[in-house]
């Protein structure tokens, strides 16, 4: 059988795409689902302390800066296991 008669599932006719949805992909999955709910629910105004200056911004864009950033070193940090 060639490579282009293969059918597309595999391993007793699971798909890529069910195989790319294991247990932990869903749990993060919901959790960053989450994880955004709560950020763009809290959108009142606050005043946050950068080092020297007092910046007033809303609370929505601290949290997502702040989630950005730890997913930012997330990913670094498994780039650099996986070399």
């Amino acid at each position: 059988m060639s490579p282009k008669e293969t059918s597309r599932t595999t391993d007793g006719g699971r798909s890529r795409f069910t195989e790319a949805l294991t247990p932990g992909r869903i749990g993060m999955m919901a959790l960053a689902a989450i994880t955004l709910v709560f950020i763009f629910q809290n959108t009142r105004e606050v005043k946050i302390r950068l080092l020297i200056p007092e910046v007033t911004m809303p609370l929505y864009l601290a949290l997502l800066a702040t989630a950005l950033l730890g997913a930012a070193c997330g990913f670094y940090v498994a780039a650099r296991r996986q070399k």
